[in-house]
């Protein structure tokens, strides 16, 4: 009787767990982030003005780009520098860091963590491409 009872509760539990879980994953389905509340997140600090970082721009419109900021890590081996740059108008980028390759490792000669940068990059395929250092 006793092992009725337990067996009994386990499959209750299973099926309350279960039930749980389609639940939420419902709720998912749904376009949750359009109805958060943010009234209470700290945004300070964090700029917001970006709605057109991700458009491209217009095609035939510009292939290179000029952007000026600090180094901040070079890895020789594979010719990738990160770099903390400040807004990038022709792409409409806010100021951001991330990684470039360099289209030839000799330019990384002439770089140094801290050392500001301007430096003219295009885009080929899905990385980011450093022509020339100024």
């Amino acid at each position: 009787m006793q092992m009725k009872k337990i067996t009994l509760a386990a499959i209750a539990l299973a099926l309350t767990l279960h039930a749980a879980g389609v639940f939420a994953q419902e709720t998912m389905k749904k376009d949750s982030m359009n109805c958060m509340d943010m009234k209470g997140m700290v945004m300070k600090g964090m700029n917001m003005d970006c709605p057109d970082m991700f458009k491209k721009p217009a095609a035939g419109k510009q292939s290179t780009h000029m952007a000026k900021g600090v180094v901040k890590k070079i890895d020789a081996k594979s010719g990738m520098v990160t770099i903390a740059h400040e807004p990038v108008q022709s792409m409409n980028w806010p100021a951001m860091r991330m990684d470039f390759k360099v289209k030839d490792k000799m330019l990384l000669k002439k770089l140094d963590n801290g050392k500001h940068v301007e430096f003219e990059f295009a885009e080929e395929g899905k990385t980011y491409v450093i022509k020339s250092l100024k």
